[in-house]
């Protein structure tokens, strides 16, 4: 079992637990592993048992339950805690603002066991007679019902890239002259996906018995000579298509898509006497073919430069590489620098030392400490004496970290009422200010307009961080006007934040293309809680690149000294 594996079952135990009511130390206790876990650097399946007793927080009894889930794919304690409850009783849990105390609730008073339950009771009236409840809770529950059937079926990109990349990687095995590459919505780097699409070229035909035979197949949906389909563990459905060699390009080229893209491709082919297919580029006159094995040469035939992957989404990129104008795309070594992360001093979980150490490791040039302000108390939120405690620590880094600077920062909570979390002498004395909503999501447009705007005014304030509140899957972005406090952000010199935590992604690409035109500058950050997690930054990365940012666009592609200047806070000094 990987990491995400182990910690989701320990995450569930903590879940179950809780709305058993059992004791809260032991319940904190799972919740803690699964955290750590998660975040741990290297596969928790190849630590000895001595190993795992030498991570933090696990102790005899949860290294044996580890221990017992590594050597078997099994825990006998979960098992048991499932068998108390009905099957679905999680999937309650996946709803956003549902935790397990109200569905512990649910569950006693209503003998509430499913999504449909659920809904049955929410629209009869029933969950507002719960002490605790009311008609605004019941509203917000069917209102999480209905984003999950919107979101049915699709899965965090870094999900499924992990899992496609571990198939791939068996293909590549059996079959090493083949090329083998993920296509599809994977390829096009968008934030979530549904099936994965593999595409072999010049592959053997019986590639696709190691596909269907592959260790995590758990049922075979369709099989055929060029095209078969697989369920594979976790629910994602997987498909591969065999191609000749000879028609590679052509086959990634249409199987990457986006479908917009590739009409507009089509109907290009045709204004110019020539039919675009999987197979290849042909003459419509005599069919003779004339392209195909690269994507390269498909796109010079219709008289295009080649168009990157995360811009086929027939959003102006056609026009664009018919002009010689597409961007030269911002990617992950252009990053100098990461200004958004968080360390033991409140709910990360490593000093800033390890922190800047695996970012020096990583390539980057600098980094800005930002752990949380004091209105985030179950992060242990700081206040303004623990802020700058805490940042004369940071900065005393410097004196060891030999061609590494470390910035001292916060990331300050954004009032309901738009004041800063911190006062305005404490924010002044930091290096950088990272500002972030973490409550209050259902106000309105013109309030939270009004919030961000005020936000956006603090002279201190250098950072919008995950500026819309979404949450990949689970809840939309927060109602505001994006056009005016994105222009207020461009005039103000704050920088706007393209987060790299895998279910936010936040700057998407569409706002963050918007944030370009308006004049706003972006930073693309990790929000790493953990040295493993500064690798997020790829996946920010790919919404830039989705964005059409270049490297001039990012703030943290500059030299340290370069980015200081630049900050709202120095700028205005100047």
């Amino acid at each position: 079992m990987d990491n995400l594996a182990i910690a989701r079952v320990f995450a569930d135990i903590g879940d179950l637990l809780e709305i058993k009511n059992e004791n809260p130390f032991k319940v904190r206790a799972y919740r803690s592993a699964a955290d750590t876990i998660g975040h741990l650097a290297g596969p928790a399946a190849s630590l000895t048992p001595a190993e795992r007793l030498e991570i933090p927080g696990i102790g005899k009894d949860l290294a044996a339950k580890l221990g017992e889930l590594v050597e078997t794919g099994a825990c006998r304690f979960y098992q048991d805690l499932l068998q108390e409850f009905p099957p679905t009783i999680l999937d309650l849990l996946h709803l956003q603002g549902v935790g397990p105390k109200t569905v512990a609730l649910l569950y006693r008073g209503l003998d509430i066991r499913s999504l449909d339950d659920l809904e049955r009771a929410a629209r009869e009236g029933r969950i507002r007679s719960l002490k605790g409840m009311g008609a605004k809770k019941e509203a917000l529950i069917l209102k999480a019902l209905e984003e999950r059937r919107r979101f049915t079926g699709r899965r965090l990109v870094a999900e499924a890239y992990d899992e496609a990349a571990a198939l791939v990687a068996e293909l590549r095995a059996a079959a090493p002259d083949a090329d083998i590459s993920m296509v599809g919505s994977l390829r096009r780097g968008c934030d979530t996906c549904g099936d994965l699409d593999i595409l072999a070229a010049g592959g053997p035909a019986a590639l696709m018995q190691t596909f269907i035979g592959y260790r995590l197949v758990e049922r075979v949906l369709a099989r055929g000579e060029t095209k078969s389909s697989v369920l594979i563990r976790g629910g994602f459905q997987a498909d591969l298509r065999l191609v000749p060699r000879e028609s590679a390009g052509a086959a990634k080229q249409y199987f990457t898509g986006s479908k917009a893209h590739n009409i507009a491709l089509r109907d290009r082919a045709l204004q110019r006497g020539l039919k675009l297919n999987e197979y290849g580029l042909y003459r419509l006159a005599d069919d003779a073919k004339i392209g195909g094995a690269t994507e390269e040469e498909i796109y010079e035939a219709l008289g295009l430069a080649l168009v990157p992957p995360e811009l086929r989404e027939n959003r102006g990129e056609i026009a664009a590489a018919e002009a010689g104008r597409l961007p030269r795309l911002v990617q992950a070594p252009d990053l100098r620098g990461d200004l958004h992360m968080h360390t033991t001093a409140t709910d990360g979980h490593a000093d800033a030392e390890a922190m800047a150490l695996a970012a020096r490791s990583a390539g980057l040039e600098y980094i800005a400490v930002t752990d949380h302000s004091k209105a985030l108390a179950m992060a242990n939120g700081l206040d303004e004496q623990g802020a700058l405690d805490h940042a004369r620590r940071v900065r005393a880094l410097n004196g060891r970290l030999e061609g590494f600077r470390v910035l001292a920062g916060i990331e300050c909570d954004i009032r309901p009422d738009g004041s800063m979390d911190l006062s305005e002498d404490c924010l002044a004395e930091l290096d950088i200010v990272v500002a972030s909503v973490h409550s209050a999501f259902s106000q309105d447009e013109a309030q939270m307009t009004d919030r961000l705007l005020r936000a956006i005014a603090c002279p201190w304030v250098d950072v919008l961080a995950h500026p819309t509140g979404r949450l990949l899957l689970k809840r939309d972005g927060y109602r505001f006007d994006v056009t005016r406090v994105f222009t207020a952000a461009a005039a103000a010199g704050v920088a706007l934040e393209i987060n790299s935590q895998i279910d936010r992604l936040d700057l998407d690409d569409h706002h963050a293309r918007l944030a370009k035109d308006l004049g706003a500058r972006l930073v693309i950050d990790s929000d790493a809680h953990s040295p493993a997690a500064l690798d997020a930054i790829r996946w920010g990365t790919g919404v830039a690149r989705r964005a059409w940012l270049e490297p001039g666009d990012v703030l943290n592609t500059r030299p340290v000294d370069e980015l200081l200047a630049g900050l709202r806070r120095n700028r205005k000094r100047s």
